[in-house]
């Protein structure tokens, strides 16, 4: 069967590898159907040194799945039920391979699988928002507007902000941000976000601030200096191993509380998630902007990457290969 190998900064390929076997009780042989590429995928494709030399490991890095049980050792599925898994360790570039059943939900048949794969992320957004108190009537910036942050500002209109300012350097991701429910935009290539946001605010600044960038682009300090005193900032984004020059001693001086956020809860978050979207609460379609065959691996990786096309979110289907399928450019939802 095959797997994806990262063999040098920039260079993923499809290698064979032997097939997978249950070997403890609770596990499922799960066989991705379609996965969608993360911006905390893009590390390992790009080689940074904090996750260690090329070549990755085989199987990095792909963890938003949904697919089919094909084997169980456990009693939470059966073979033929259609599931989303979570592989450890974002190991998951794979034809076939076992996982926990405790890290997998089932889907629900009422949407698409191009809409069900987001409950994934969408229940990662969710967790964090449960570690903060009430928003009503507060004022929430969103520092990145990549997939995440728009995830982020679709599931803020349920919690009542009075402003949600969403600030990225591309005006075409905020164009899309509006749409997915930005009250207010700030283009950082045009203007100071910091006076944008105090203007925004009659000089308050936000009362949450939520980091949404991560790795070696993290935006802390950007965050410290949009947070009002005594506000919140939300750690959202994948820290790089050390935040250099961080300027700790002006949030300590706004009094800010800080909080983290990684690993959702597969019996409540994730399952929330899947709920929101078949029920309708929440539409992320607008989000997926491309689909690639998985044999044109390579080419999902640097569409995502280089933001070709306005690419977004970037499906990777492991059926029969269908090459790319553009599927809506962000300007089609004007």
């Amino acid at each position: 069967m095959f797997a994806g190998q990262i063999s040098k900064p920039g260079r993923i390929d499809l290698v064979d590898v032997p097939e997978p076997k249950l070997a403890t009780p609770g596990e499922i042989l799960f066989q991705p159907e379609l996965g969608c590429l993360c911006g905390s995928d893009l590390p390992y494709f790009d080689g940074s040194c904090e996750w260690g030399p090329c070549p990755q490991k085989v199987g990095h890095s792909l963890h938003e799945l949904i697919g089919v049980v094909v084997e169980t050792s456990g009693q939470c599925f059966r073979p033929g039920d259609r599931v989303l898994a979570v592989p450890v360790d974002q190991m998951g570039l794979f034809q076939r391979f076992v996982v926990s059943e405790t890290r997998a939900i089932p889907l629900d048949p009422r949407r698409p699988p191009e809409h069900t794969i987001l409950a994934q992320p969408l229940g990662t957004v969710l967790f964090a928002l449960r570690k903060l108190p009430s928003l009503s009537d507060s004022v929430v910036a969103i520092v990145g507007q990549g997939p995440i942050g728009q995830i982020f500002c679709a599931a803020l209109r349920h919690a009542g902000p009075r402003k949600i300012i969403a600030i990225d350097r591309l005006a075409s991701r905020l164009a899309s941000s509006r749409r997915m429910g930005a009250t207010d935009t700030v283009c950082t290539s045009d203007d100071d976000p910091i006076e944008a946001v105090r203007h925004l605010t009659d000089g308050r600044l936000a009362d949450v601030v939520i980091e949404a960038v991560g790795h070696k682009d993290q935006a802390m300090n950007l965050c410290i200096d949009l947070l009002s005193h005594g506000g919140l900032l939300l750690y959202f984004g994948v820290p790089p191993p050390t935040l250099e020059k961080v300027r700790w001693r002006d949030l300590f001086f706004k009094n800010a509380t800080v909080h983290t956020s990684v690993n959702p809860d597969f019996t409540r978050d994730f399952p929330l998630a899947m709920q929101w979207i078949a029920e309708g609460r929440i539409d992320l379609s607008p989000l997926v902007t491309h689909r690639y065959g998985v044999e044109q691996i390579q080419s999902a990786f640097e569409t995502f990457r280089d933001k070709t096309d306005g690419a977004l979110k970037v499906l990777v289907d492991f059926g029969a290969g269908n090459g790319k399928s553009f599927l809506q450019s962000p300007a089609a939802h004007g």
